[in-house]
Protein backbone atom coordinates (compact mmCIF):
# COMPACT_ATOMS: atom_id res chain seq x y z
CA UNK A 1 0.00 0.00 0.00
CA UNK A 2 1.52 3.41 -1.46
CA UNK A 3 2.34 6.21 1.79
CA UNK A 4 -0.21 9.30 1.51
CA UNK A 5 0.98 12.67 2.36
CA UNK A 6 -1.31 14.03 5.24
CA UNK A 7 -2.11 18.11 5.40
CA UNK A 8 1.35 18.22 8.09
CA UNK A 9 3.37 17.01 5.11
CA UNK A 10 2.58 19.63 3.14
CA UNK A 11 3.12 22.16 5.80
CA UNK A 12 6.77 21.14 6.36
CA UNK A 13 7.12 20.96 2.39
CA UNK A 14 6.45 24.50 2.24
CA UNK A 15 8.45 25.33 4.61
CA UNK A 16 11.36 23.67 3.61
CA UNK A 17 10.86 24.95 -0.13
CA UNK A 18 10.88 28.13 1.42
CA UNK A 19 13.59 27.65 2.95
CA UNK A 20 15.16 26.24 -0.12
CA UNK A 21 14.38 29.57 -1.60
CA UNK A 22 16.78 31.18 1.56
CA UNK A 23 19.66 29.53 1.20
CA UNK A 24 19.28 30.30 -2.87
CA UNK A 25 19.55 34.18 -1.62
CA UNK A 26 22.67 33.05 0.12
CA UNK A 27 24.15 32.12 -3.21
CA UNK A 28 24.18 28.55 -2.16
CA UNK A 29 22.37 25.78 -4.16
CA UNK A 30 18.60 26.06 -3.46
CA UNK A 31 18.15 22.84 -1.42
CA UNK A 32 16.85 22.44 2.36
CA UNK A 33 15.59 19.89 4.53
CA UNK A 34 14.38 19.49 7.89
CA UNK A 35 13.67 16.66 10.42
CA UNK A 36 10.71 16.78 12.57
CA UNK A 37 9.63 14.05 15.13
CA UNK A 38 6.24 12.67 15.64
CA UNK A 39 5.18 14.70 18.08
CA UNK A 40 5.73 18.07 15.63
CA UNK A 41 9.33 19.02 16.91
CA UNK A 42 11.80 20.20 14.97
CA UNK A 43 14.98 18.19 15.59
CA UNK A 44 17.02 19.52 13.13
CA UNK A 45 17.12 21.74 10.07
CA UNK A 46 19.98 22.74 7.14
CA UNK A 47 20.77 24.68 3.72
CA UNK A 48 22.77 23.33 1.89
CA UNK A 49 26.36 24.34 2.12
CA UNK A 50 27.53 22.34 -1.12
CA UNK A 51 30.71 24.81 -2.89
CA UNK A 52 34.08 25.74 -3.04
CA UNK A 53 35.82 27.10 -1.33
CA UNK A 54 33.93 27.69 1.82
CA UNK A 55 31.93 24.36 1.26
CA UNK A 56 31.93 21.16 1.54
CA UNK A 57 31.49 18.59 -1.57
CA UNK A 58 29.30 16.48 0.78
CA UNK A 59 27.19 19.64 2.51
CA UNK A 60 24.23 18.42 0.76
CA UNK A 61 20.89 20.04 3.39
CA UNK A 62 19.73 16.19 4.09
CA UNK A 63 23.15 14.71 4.81
CA UNK A 64 23.83 17.58 7.32
CA UNK A 65 20.20 17.77 8.92
CA UNK A 66 20.97 14.24 9.35
CA UNK A 67 24.41 14.57 11.25
CA UNK A 68 22.81 17.36 13.29
CA UNK A 69 19.91 15.27 14.82
CA UNK A 70 22.51 11.85 15.34
CA UNK A 71 24.20 13.74 17.42
CA UNK A 72 21.64 14.84 19.43
CA UNK A 73 18.94 12.83 19.66
CA UNK A 74 18.63 8.92 20.04
CA UNK A 75 17.76 6.33 17.82
CA UNK A 76 14.27 5.53 19.16
CA UNK A 77 13.47 9.24 18.79
CA UNK A 78 14.67 9.12 14.24
CA UNK A 79 12.75 6.07 14.19
CA UNK A 80 9.69 8.15 14.89
CA UNK A 81 10.76 11.12 12.48
CA UNK A 82 10.74 12.85 9.05
CA UNK A 83 12.88 14.04 7.02
CA UNK A 84 11.15 16.86 5.16
CA UNK A 85 13.46 17.97 1.54
CA UNK A 86 12.93 20.27 -1.33
CA UNK A 87 14.12 17.33 -3.60
CA UNK A 88 14.78 13.66 -3.87
CA UNK A 89 17.39 12.39 -1.11
CA UNK A 90 20.62 11.67 -3.78
CA UNK A 91 22.33 8.16 -3.10
CA UNK A 92 24.65 9.77 -0.13
CA UNK A 93 21.67 11.46 1.54
CA UNK A 94 19.80 8.16 1.59
CA UNK A 95 22.56 6.47 2.90
CA UNK A 96 22.57 9.07 5.60
CA UNK A 97 18.65 8.53 6.72
CA UNK A 98 19.39 4.97 6.41
CA UNK A 99 22.06 4.46 8.97
CA UNK A 100 20.46 7.15 11.00
CA UNK A 101 17.26 4.88 11.33
CA UNK A 102 15.11 7.50 10.33
CA UNK A 103 11.46 6.14 9.58
CA UNK A 104 9.87 8.81 6.84
CA UNK A 105 11.19 11.08 3.87
CA UNK A 106 9.04 13.40 2.50
CA UNK A 107 10.45 15.53 -0.36
CA UNK A 108 9.25 17.66 -2.69
CA UNK A 109 11.15 17.87 -6.39
CA UNK A 110 12.10 14.09 -7.87
CA UNK A 111 15.37 13.79 -9.15
CA UNK A 112 14.08 13.68 -12.43
CA UNK A 113 12.64 16.81 -12.42
CA UNK A 114 15.80 18.31 -10.62
CA UNK A 115 17.40 17.31 -14.34
CA UNK A 116 15.12 19.09 -16.33
CA UNK A 117 16.80 22.06 -14.48
CA UNK A 118 20.18 21.39 -13.40
CA UNK A 119 21.20 19.53 -17.08
CA UNK A 120 24.56 19.16 -17.71
CA UNK A 121 25.74 21.77 -14.79
CA UNK A 122 29.13 20.71 -13.09
CA UNK A 123 27.90 21.58 -9.43
CA UNK A 124 24.89 19.06 -9.91
CA UNK A 125 25.69 16.05 -11.37
CA UNK A 126 22.50 14.26 -10.81
CA UNK A 127 22.41 10.82 -9.90
CA UNK A 128 19.24 9.05 -11.93
CA UNK A 129 19.41 6.78 -8.66
CA UNK A 130 15.64 7.24 -6.71
CA UNK A 131 15.79 7.10 -3.13
CA UNK A 132 13.39 3.77 -2.54
CA UNK A 133 15.65 1.93 -4.80
CA UNK A 134 18.43 3.08 -2.21
CA UNK A 135 16.33 1.72 0.77
CA UNK A 136 15.39 -1.12 -1.26
CA UNK A 137 18.49 -2.41 -0.61
CA UNK A 138 18.40 -2.17 3.02
CA UNK A 139 16.79 -3.89 5.47
CA UNK A 140 15.02 -1.62 7.72
CA UNK A 141 12.10 -0.06 6.15
CA UNK A 142 11.62 3.66 5.10
CA UNK A 143 8.05 5.04 4.19
CA UNK A 144 8.58 6.99 1.31
CA UNK A 145 6.65 10.04 -0.02
CA UNK A 146 7.08 12.46 -3.06
CA UNK A 147 7.32 13.60 -5.43
CA UNK A 148 5.15 16.30 -4.38
CA UNK A 149 4.77 20.30 -5.06
CA UNK A 150 7.41 20.01 -7.65
CA UNK A 151 6.13 23.45 -9.84
CA UNK A 152 6.72 25.01 -6.12
CA UNK A 153 10.14 23.28 -5.56
CA UNK A 154 10.85 24.14 -9.01
CA UNK A 155 10.62 27.74 -8.40
CA UNK A 156 14.05 28.53 -6.09
CA UNK A 157 15.91 26.41 -9.08
CA UNK A 158 14.66 28.83 -11.84
CA UNK A 159 17.64 31.11 -13.14
CA UNK A 160 20.52 29.43 -10.36
CA UNK A 161 22.00 26.96 -12.65
CA UNK A 162 23.40 28.70 -15.50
Amino acid sequence: MEAVATERDLRYLHHVIALSAAVKARGKHPFAALIVDDCDALLAEAGNAFGWPAGDATGHAELLAVRAASRRFPPARLAQATLYSSAEPCAMCAGAVYWAGLGRVVYALSEARLLTLTGDHPENPTLALPCREVFARGQRAIVVIGPLLEDEAAVPHLGFWR
